[in-house]
């Protein structure tokens, strides 16, 4: 196993590690406390919490989706006492009457059960605005093999997680849409296992996101769990990418086990003529450079080549698709392959497309991504915060180019040292796990943001960040506009003037003309301008539309209205495009989704009613509308490649 000065050696895996300042360590089993909601102190991660795995639902031994038991705890009774002092022995204990004069007052045994992956707002009524303490309880059956190791692998729990096995503490993970794992090599007992995890979706001022957000805050295991299994020494991770110039592959690999160190290995691309050898350094890591064939298929949303990849070391084998392309600007255009490219896109929150709550699986990704090409869409937004593995995986599959986010949304405590490291945690756990999906062309690093002092110094460090751990994509956030207005009251400028705009590759704005303020009628002609020449994006513009219901154009919620408003707000992005002052835009959203902010009844009944289609899978006019505004710019002769 590499040792921890070995593990720091690498680069990438030191930003990785600088950035946990939350207590994620693994305690004595004579000391195991959950933490206490409110008490967590900045503290650097520990032995308990495993660095990034590439592809590790690749490595499932034991998978854990299916029914688990749960018990809600509103008032931490598994942890505290009723003098609120931590419990020497909790519910982690997993404890059963044994005689008939024992007194014990909870029982995992008898409690109800839940489908994981999910969320429990979705699946007990009871608990549809729940926020607070549940706890989870799973037992497994399990022969470890000789010379291996094992992990237990979360693909994301919303949102603060403390994790048992076997009675034993393991550790803790305090961001809710990144996946993480813990070694459990040595501590898997050989037939049954039970794993405990108690899930706390408190909002909290230091948390990101922190009290307010305009989505709903899910619950629960919200994705894969699994134990993984790998040889002793195994491929731990992996990096490929072109240069900027497209013509040579680079590529990196990080081996982690008692034979890292010094070893031969080999690479498949499938793209590249026969296997290129490497041998590692003394920390377990080798790069290496191939010339890339010019006569090879870039990755794009026309033709979105992937190439097979295979590592073969003396231990282990494994195996990636991969697409090669590059991304950068010029001036005031966004260049994919060296080509200008206009980015017709849509939002997505990860709600699922057929089913109330999260979205997680594979097929999930599948509906969803193929309504947005059924839109016709050459890009989303996955809004606001990391989406599941999969629907980067789909993308680079159907061709859609991905604007990635962390939850630096509205209002956070800026200035506190716990909340900016959870948004380093939330933007490296990202970077680490979806740097191979060539379908990722924009990390964001917050979400309409106030431009003051303390806002944009945070949004300023992540995305140095960003560029640290991936200098190869580009960086951007979606920001507040400025606008002014005649002696008439009406609009008569846009302006493109957040702070952050200096340090990113690609502006984008919010704007809701016609919604929240004044009507659509004033974008003819409305000019925009911008303090910096770099590209713009659109990334976000919509209004509330109840799928089915009429009136007339004037007439809020009506799909008259939305119609309306789509085609003033489209007619205004063929002006700003025309004139090269745009360069995409990401209407929100596709679907509506749940938002505790939306209890208009009748209308809203806890939905955000801004989709293109109803959370009954009801396509409303605005789909058409949108489809055929994107129909025809892809068959625009400007647009196309030369």
């Amino acid at each position: 196993m590499l040792s921890s000065m070995n593990y720091l050696g690498h680069p990438l895996q030191l930003c990785w590690l600088a950035s946990l300042v939350i207590c994620q360590c693994a305690l004595s089993p004579a000391i195991a406390q959950p933490v206490v909601p409110g008490t967590e102190p900045a503290r650097a991660e520990g032995q308990g919490l495993f660095g990034p795995l590439t592809s590790a639902l690749d490595r499932i031994a034991v998978d854990l989706t299916g029914d688990w038991q749960y018990i809600p705890d509103p008032y931490d009774t598994g942890s505290l006492s009723h003098l609120s002092k931590p419990l020497d022995r909790g519910w982690w204990a997993n404890r059963e009457r044994t005689h008939p004069e024992q007194r014990i007052e909870y029982s995992f045994a008898g409690a109800d059960r839940m489908v994981v992956p999910g969320d429990w707002n979705s699946q007990d009524e009871r608990l549809f605005f729940y926020e607070g303490t549940v706890w989870y309880e799973r037992s497994f059956q399990f022969e470890p093999e000789e010379d291996s190791r094992t992990f237990l692998y979360f693909g994301a729990v919303n949102r603060h997680a403390d994790v048992w096995l076997n009675g034993a503490y393991l550790g803790s993970h305090h961001v809710g849409f990144t996946p993480f794992c813990f070694e459990t090599t040595g501590k898997l007992a050989a037939g049954k296992n039970s794993i405990v995890v108690r899930v706390d979706n408190r909002r909290r001022a230091e948390d990101v996101p922190a009290i307010r957000t305009d989505w709903w805050n899910y619950g629960g295991l919200t994705r894969e769990v699994a134990v993984l299994q790998t040889p002793a020494t195994f491929i731990r991770s992996w990096e490929f990418k072109l240069d900027e110039a497209g013509m040579r592959v680079l590529g990196s690999v990080q081996l982690d086990g008692p034979r890292a160190a010094h070893t031969q290995l080999k690479v498949e691309i499938e793209a590249l003529d026969g296997p290129r050898s490497l041998t590692t350094d003394g920390n377990g890591r080798a790069v290496f450079q191939a010339e890339w064939p010019q006569d090879r298929d870039l990755w794009s949303p026309e033709s979105p080549t992937l190439q097979d990849i295979v590592w073969h070391s003396p231990t282990d084998t494994a195996r990636d698709r991969v697409g090669f392309r590059t991304i950068r600007t010029d001036g005031t255009s966004i260049m994919l392959n060296g080509e200008e490219v206009f980015l017709r896109g849509i939002c997505l929150h990860e709600e699922a497309p057929d089913r109330p709550g999260r979205a997680w699986s594979e097929s999930d990704a599948r509906m969803l991504l193929g309504w947005a090409k059924e839109l016709g869409c050459n890009y989303v937004r996955l809004a606001h915060y990391t989406h599941n593995e999969h629907m980067l995986r789909v993308a680079d599959e159907l061709g859609l180019m991905v604007w990635a986010e962390i939850p630096v949304y509205w209002v956070l405590d800026f200035q506190n040292p716990l909340t900016q490291g959870y948004a380093r945690v939330h933007l490296t756990e990202m970077v680490e796990r979806d740097r191979n999906r060539a379908s990722v062309v924009i990390w964001s690093v917050g979400n309409e943001n106030e431009g003051n002092q303390s806002q944009t110094q945070l949004r300023r460090a992540l995305a140095s960040l960003a560029r640290t751990l991936d200098p190869s994509r580009l960086v951007s956030a979606a920001c507040f506009v400025r606008m002014t207005r005649d002696d008439a009251g009406r609009l008569n400028g846009v302006f493109v003037d957040d702070p952050f705009g200096e340090h990113a590759d690609v502006l984008a704005i919010n704007e809701y003309i016609g919604w929240y303020h004044d009507s659509t009628d004033q974008l003819a002609g409305l000019p925009i301008e911008s303090k910096w020449d770099k590209p713009l994006v659109l990334s976000e513009f919509g209004a509330g539309v109840k799928a089915g219901l009429r009136g007339t154009a004037n007439e809020v919620w009506t799909e008259e209205f939305g119609a309306r408003f789509y085609r003033d707000q489209l007619a205004w992005c063929d002006e700003l495009k025309g004139k090269g002052q745009l360069q995409g835009l990401s209407p929100w959203i596709l679907k509506d989704f749940r938002s505790p902010r939306r209890p208009l009844a009748g209308i809203q009944d806890w939905y955000n009613r801004k989709g293109l289609i109803s959370e009954g899978g009801e396509r409303k006019d605005v789909f058409e509308i949108l489809q055929q505004h994107y129909h025809a710019w892809s068959h625009d002769p400007k647009d196309k490649p030369d």
